[in-house]
């Protein structure tokens, strides 16, 4: 995936937001200057709590904002960003065309139609996870989370509503290839917001961390 200005630019309003969970106390006193981590390390660094789901509504996480004002809302920074060729962007920065490869699936798509902004961390599971004490702005900072290309990712529709909002205790991308990476970007995306993991999903880290010994793990707070 591609690095961009325009992602970091974007996230720039949202990093100032206030923090209302409490940061894995394990990363905090490791400090910036052990990062990065190994896989494991990270997985060891994520606070467990139990989930609820109680009081959830999508609608809680405003999302497909256009913070910039230029006309092009998350979504379509996203394509813009992934595109692995110039994209091609009609009135309104409507993203019409491009080349896109999706890691769940090692598919390549040309037509955005075709494709799905996945939350790498599903919006329902990060209320479970921590983000019903947030405030509304801090639930829209993390659906339009364009400060670390990890959060936000461009898929075939049909990988993303497979996953729905299940934890890698539930479920892994198909091309097996793939499955560490996403295990890493799902682990660096709970670090970076403060979100936890409940027991089943600690234990399917840990064992999918153990055979990804190469991967590791840096990232920078949200707030």
């Amino acid at each position: 995936m591609i690095k961009t200005c325009m992602r970091a630019a974007l996230a720039a309003a949202f990093l100032a937001l206030p923090l209302t969970t409490m940061s894995p106390a394990s990363a905090a006193d490791a400090g910036p200057d052990a990062l990065p981590m190994t896989l494991k390390q990270a997985v060891a660094a994520l606070p467990t709590a139990a989930e609820s789901r109680e009081g959830y509504q999508r609608t809680r996480f405003k999302h497909w904002t256009d913070e910039d004002r230029d006309s092009c809302n998350t979504r379509e920074e996203v394509l813009i960003a992934e595109s692995r060729t110039a994209p091609t962007i009609g009135p309104g920065c409507k993203v019409t065309g491009g080349r896109w490869h999706s890691y769940y699936d090692g598919e390549t798509l040309t037509q955005p139609r075709g494709l799905d902004i996945d939350h790498m961390v599903p919006l329902a599971e990060a209320w479970d996870s921590g983000a019903s004490t947030w405030s509304a702005e801090r639930r829209k900072a993390y659906a339009n989370d364009l400060g670390d290309e990890r959060s936000l990712v461009a898929v075939t529709a049909r990988s993303n509503r497979s996953k729905s909002d299940q934890d890698p205790a539930e479920w892994q991308p198909p091309l097996a290839d793939a499955r560490c990476t996403y295990t890493t970007d799902w682990v660096a995306t709970k670090l970076r917001w403060g979100l936890a993991v409940d027991k089943a999903e600690r234990q399917a880290l840990r064992k999918l961390a153990a055979g990804c010994g190469q991967e590791r793990v840096e990232y920078e707070p949200a707030g």
